[in-house]
């Protein structure tokens, strides 16, 4: 388990040379492996952070969404990014096998445990550092500037993007691949959208917070004070500034809410959330 602590901080445009561990390195044309028609970004303004590769739904067999046109893809972009932890354990297998039947598992339980449409997030993260799509049709909205509606955090969903990061983060941190590719997944989407890292990367407490009926400790305490670090690094990798950092808002330390086992990573819908 790799700590990340302030000794890590040197050369952060190096760090994303790395972001490909763990991923096929597809992106030497700077190129996704999702659909072609983009609302690309304007000329002279390429993301100076090459994107890590993304495994498309297709590649994993993910099974198609009960309800296929009941999945909303809206013209506009999120406004926030959420950071979560899945909740699983911390397996330490790496392998792109694993990845995608991670990504097969997270669906079953989303589908049949939790009776949602479709898996509720629209990008996983494995621990191996394996970016893969989610929800039905959501690399097809990224490359367009558009937004599917998931379900990852409750009355929120409408304006915000969620990625899940397999592993349970309460005192154990992500390992190497997984931070390098969360951090250039998180500049890839800052860059389709617009938004600034220092403000748009949330974690799941900030929006569900503590001491309300929808609290969660995701995306557990270990990671949770690792998001300024976070956000400095998408930040300085973009080669946007940092000012003074962009601290935590919501206590760092939460107790264990968890009521049963793994795989509750807290509440992922509410009653202003439009779909399932």
């Amino acid at each position: 388990m790799t700590e990340q602590s302030e000794k890590s901080r040197v050369g952060r445009r190096g760090l994303l040379s790395g972001a490909l561990a763990g991923g096929a390195a597809a992106v030497a044309a700077g190129a996704l492996s999702a659909p072609r028609a983009q609302a690309e970004p304007r000329p002279g303004d390429a993301c100076p952070v090459p994107p890590p590769r993304l495994w498309t739904r297709k590649q994993w067999k993910a099974v198609p969404p009960e309800d296929p046109a009941g999945v909303r893809v809206e013209p506009f972009g999120p406004s926030l990014i959420v950071v979560h932890h899945m909740d699983y354990p911390n397996s330490t297998d790496y392998s792109l096998e694993h990845a995608f039947e991670l990504s097969r598992i997270c669906q079953y339980d989303h589908m049949h445990h939790n009776g949602w449409n479709d898996i509720g997030q629209q990008l996983t993260i494995s621990r191996g550092g394996f970016l893969m799509e989610g929800r039905y049709r959501s690399a097809e909205a990224i490359g367009r500037g558009g937004h599917v509606i998931g379900a990852q955090v409750a009355n929120w969903n409408t304006a915000a993007i969620g990625i899940e990061n397999e592993g349970t983060y309460i005192t154990e941190l992500p390992p190497e691949a997984q931070w390098r590719t969360l951090v250039a997944t998180c500049a890839w989407l800052c860059h389709r959208y617009r938004l600034a890292p220092m403000t748009a990367i949330v974690g799941h407490r900030d929006l569900n917070q503590p001491d309300t009926t929808l609290t969660t400790e995701c995306p557990g305490n270990a990671l949770y004070k690792q998001l300024p670090k976070l956000r400095a690094d998408i930040a300085e990798a973009m080669g946007l500034p940092v000012g003074d950092g962009s601290p935590n808002h919501v206590r760092e330390d939460l107790p264990s809410t968890r009521t049963g086992p793994a795989h509750d990573h807290g509440p992922a819908l509410g009653p202003l959330d439009p779909t399932r």
